[in-house]
């Protein structure tokens, strides 16, 4: 009776340890309900790739990549990263803007503790589609209460700057799939790091939206949330649709909005 059980055991130590297998969440019922409503998700395995390092280098920045392709007719409404165990764990929704059944979407996040992360797709129909992986903490204070790297008037004097490019080929034409990464100085700061000289806590002020346009077509549009990491990055793919530049905005919570337009095609 003995040996069965400690089999048993040995095998579910044994899975924990493995990368691919995420560890039920105590909070994600109640992210599950807040978020979507307690509607039923369904396995998104082999339709909602997620790769996320299972030991992070850096638990201030974590790289989550999501590679989506839908079954059937079913085209992608939104995207959700999720980290169960952050004070918020809704890191970011993105809503995209064309009628796509497959999409590539990437971002960075702070990692708190050990914790399951997911994406989640709600599909043009309202189905829901899953995947999670198990991310450990690999020490050190949690990110959400730790101080921006850098010297802080060199972060100010940088908030809102933009970079953009497009990764690999560029595209020459119309109904083409490009890829392209933007990156935002912005500090995210998340309102639970106590100031060293002030013993008070630096204020909230994040990157609450991310816009990109091609031309007057909405690519996305990211709600985010103090789980991304600082200076926010996006990598994502797009159908070109023969416009010259893409149009990124950033806005964040204290009203400040920052827009730049960046070439793309051969007219650029």
């Amino acid at each position: 009776m003995v040996r069965p059980a400690l089999a048993a055991l040995a095998a579910l130590l044994l899975s924990a340890g493995s990368a691919t297998v995420a560890l039920a969440s105590d909070t994600w019922p109640g992210i599950h309900t807040e978020a979507f409503g307690g509607r039923a998700i369904q396995d998104g395995r082999g339709i909602v790739k997620l790769t996320a390092p299972y030991r992070p280098d850096d638990v201030r920045s974590v790289p989550l990549d999501a590679e989506i392709k839908l079954p059937g007719a079913r085209t992608i409404k939104a995207v959700s990263f999720v980290v169960d165990m952050n004070p918020s764990p809704v890191a970011a929704v993105f809503r995209m803007g064309t009628a796509r059944s497959q999409a590539h979407l990437a971002t960075r996040i702070r990692l708190d503790q050990q914790s399951d992360v997911r994406v989640i797709v709600e599909a043009n129909d309202g189905t829901l589609y899953m995947t999670e992986q198990l991310v450990k903490f690999a020490g050190g204070q949690a990110s959400c209460s730790a101080p921006p790297v850098g010297d802080p008037a060199e972060i100010a004097a940088n908030m809102g700057k933009m970079d953009f490019a497009t990764v690999g080929e560029r595209p020459n034409g119309s109904h083409q799939l490009a890829h392209a990464r933007y990156d935002l100085n912005h500090p995210n700061h998340t309102g639970m790091v106590l100031d060293p000289i002030s013993l008070l806590y630096i204020p909230l002020l994040m990157v609450d939206r991310i816009e990109a346009r091609q031309g007057d077509e909405l690519v996305f549009e990211m709600t985010g949330s103090i789980t991304l990491a600082q200076n926010p990055a996006v990598e994502f793919d797009f159908l070109t649709n023969g416009a010259a530049e893409m149009a990124m905005t950033a806005h964040d919570t204290s009203g400040a909005v920052w827009t730049r337009r960046f070439p793309i095609g051969p007219a650029g």
